[in-house]
């Protein structure tokens, strides 16, 4: 089922989401669900979050960033479910990309992420994974990791350059806004 993604100015996005156990109700569905709705946004990533579940747990399918002359053949098979995770350990120089973010549509600013990530996280079967990861997985988890956490790609942008973003933003909120997904507007 494609649920609705949260708008910009959904107090759920800004609140740090809690960890859960085995016996969440429906939460291979919810799973499900997410990928199903990341793929109909055209999306990499899509954290629980953004669908108005403030829970420790995201989806992502890196496999756009794999294709054309530029594209990063780690992200081909690049597909996982987080549960619970943990990033414990970021390294390497900062390096910047133009970040987007299905809850705040057609707005794309450069944001400087470390390279290398570690994370510990559950799957979907409740294995325990510890993985490094870096370049293009990396950035995509260090995304959707913030969305969890209650923290937005827009924040990590200097604040005069937010600023300058304040009437796009506000016209997310208010729904004023042409998107080929369903959205759930907090105005």
């Amino acid at each position: 089922m494609i649920l609705p993604i949260v708008a910009y100015g959904d107090p759920v996005l800004k609140k740090k989401a809690v960890d859960i156990d085995r016996d969440y109700p429906g939460l291979d569905k919810l799973i499900a669900d997410m990928f199903d709705t990341m793929y109909e946004a055209h999306g990499v990533g899509l954290a629980a979050p953004q669908v108005g579940k403030s829970i420790r747990l995201f989806v992502v399918d890196a496999a756009p960033f794999a294709e054309g002359e530029d594209g990063d053949p780690d992200c081909a098979g690049f597909k996982r479910v987080f549960i619970n995770p943990i990033i414990y350990e970021e390294e390497g120089e900062p390096w910047g990309f133009e970040e987007g973010c299905l809850s705040i549509p057609h707005i794309r600013e450069e944001v400087k992420r470390k390279p290398v990530v570690k994370i510990e996280y559950y799957d979907e079967k409740w294995d325990l994974y510890e993985e490094e990861l870096d370049g293009f997985p990396a950035r995509v988890v260090q995304h959707e990791y913030d969305h969890i956490e209650g923290i937005l790609f827009l924040d990590h942008i200097n604040p005069f350059r937010r600023s300058l973003l304040k009437g796009k933003l506000n016209d997310i909120s208010r729904g004023d806004v042409d998107v080929s997904y369903r959205m759930r507007f907090p105005r």
